[in-house]
């Protein structure tokens, strides 16, 4: 390691949190040493989605001169789908552009790069190629208490011990480093769910025909009821020349019901919905990666004296069915951390560390994640997954049916026949639509 082996601030990750927790740090005046496992940032990651990037505009001004852009999303669309049909709520917005843009498509590998870049260009130093094998605590062992604060991290390399007086912690979802400092005591299986995904090659011609599309403008299709018995739900977006199709599914069902997540791709590329959109597609990429849902009275403990973490370590995810956001809730997450580090270090004795988990609590990741909190449940749940998305298709598609030449039921009396054959009684619906309320008021 050529690079000095005593920092303000040492971040471990150099994902969208770690980026954005280093730059942070070294506005604010602080030394900072950015550790990437991988031989350059976003060489380990394959996603590839819709990004919500006005976040940026609190670290890089100028970003949208130099993001790596697929498309900027100008459609939004949530399908319900149930096995053979579907029924789409689409908003096409002029307000969406790149001069004031809602959503992007990237590919991580390049957008991960692009922000390390940005953060090695304000005076970061970057070192690839690193595992940051445990902490560094005053004690000399690796783990921290309210007694024992972290000092430093050690790493695989020869001479990888680098002290610092602050570490961030932004090395992905259950970040063994946190873990085996005892930060995430409430941690359980149901806390994470499985992202799979293809990238399918259609070509650019292709996808702005079929998906009515010009120039940059992308769309972004997020859906419902297609997992079968899997709770999860599903994704569509287009890139340039590409599309990204995947599901997002709830580890413990795929091990109760031994389903494996690309039947489930298979199946939902045939669908009567999207398998005109995808004919002729090739595949180019399957990929699959582990997504925190942790509501916010599950979060790991987000700082010990001397230690912070950020982005999906921090559980940052916002997974609440409306809203599917990762990438700036870390982003987020890590300007906080960052901030809060270099203040931090100016004068470590009278820090006291609860307040970064109180700056995460007002900021809008926090407040976002609190707001929401009842979602994820009740997304998951069967009435959402299964019954609701079949009932609104047979509704919708009954009403627009012509029925010549039998007269028109009218709206009401569709609706009340339909109920009435699928057993749902006016109790539960009118329960559910309270609990739908609550969650997304």
């Amino acid at each position: 390691m050529t690079t000095p082996s005593s920092y303000d601030v040492v971040v471990v990750g150099a994902g969208p949190a770690g980026s954005a927790a280093a730059l942070a740090a070294k506005r604010c005046g602080a030394s900072v040493l950015l550790i990437e496992r991988g031989p350059f940032p976003g060489s380990k990651n394959v996603y590839g989605g819709v990004v919500y990037p006005r976040i940026l505009g609190e670290i890089i001004p100028k970003w949208k001169e130099s993001v790596p852009v697929e498309r900027w999303i100008t459609r939004r669309s949530t399908m319900i789908m149930s096995e053979n049909s579907s029924l789409t709520v689409a908003v096409d917005s002029e307000k969406w552009n790149k001069e004031t843009p809602n959503g992007i498509t990237t590919l991580r590998s390049n957008f991960d790069r692009w922000l390390a870049q940005n953060a090695v260009a304000g005076g970061v130093d970057l070192v690839c190629s690193t595992l940051a094998t445990g902490l560094i605590c005053q004690n000399g062992s690796d783990k921290p208490s309210t007694a024992n604060r972290v000092i430093g991290v050690r790493t695989d390399r020869r001479d990888g011990d680098v002290l610092a007086k602050v570490v961030i912690l932004a090395d992905g979802v259950n970040s063994l480093l946190a873990k085996s400092a005892g930060m995430y005591p409430n941690f359980a299986i149901d806390h994470l769910t499985l992202g799979v995904k293809e990238v399918l090659y259609l070509g650019r011609e292709r996808i702005e025909e079929r998906f009515c599309l010009e120039g940059d403008d992308g769309c972004d299709l997020e859906i419902m009821g297609c997992t079968d018995d899997i709770a999860g739900g599903g994704f569509l977006y287009t890139n340039q020349d590409t599309v990204s199709l995947g599901v997002v599914l709830s580890i413990g069902d795929l091990a109760t019901h031994h389903t494996r997540p690309e039947m489930l791709i298979d199946r939902l590329k045939s669908h009567p919905s999207l398998a005109g959109l995808l004919k002729g597609g090739t595949l180019k990429e399957y990929s699959a990666h582990m997504i925190p849902e942790v509501v916010i009275g599950n979060w790991p403990q987000l700082s010990l004296p001397g230690v912070l973490v950020a982005g999906d370590a921090a559980g940052s995810c916002l997974a609440s069915g409306l809203w599917l956001e990762g990438v700036n809730m870390a982003i987020g997450s890590g300007i906080a951390a960052g901030r809060f580090a270099a203040n931090a270090a100016k004068d470590l004795e009278s820090t006291k560390w609860s307040g970064y988990d109180q700056s995460i609590k007002e900021s809008f990741v926090g407040k976002n994640h609190r707001r929401f909190q009842r979602a994820p449940e009740l997304v998951m749940s069967d009435s959402l997954q299964r019954i609701y998305p079949k009932l609104a298709n047979n509704i919708a598609s009954s009403i627009f049916t012509v029925t010549d030449p039998i007269a028109k039921k009218g709206v009401l009396q569709t609706v009340r026949s339909i109920m009435a054959d699928s057993d749902i009684s006016a109790t539960k619906l009118a329960l559910d639509a309270l609990k739908i309320w609550r969650a997304f008021r």
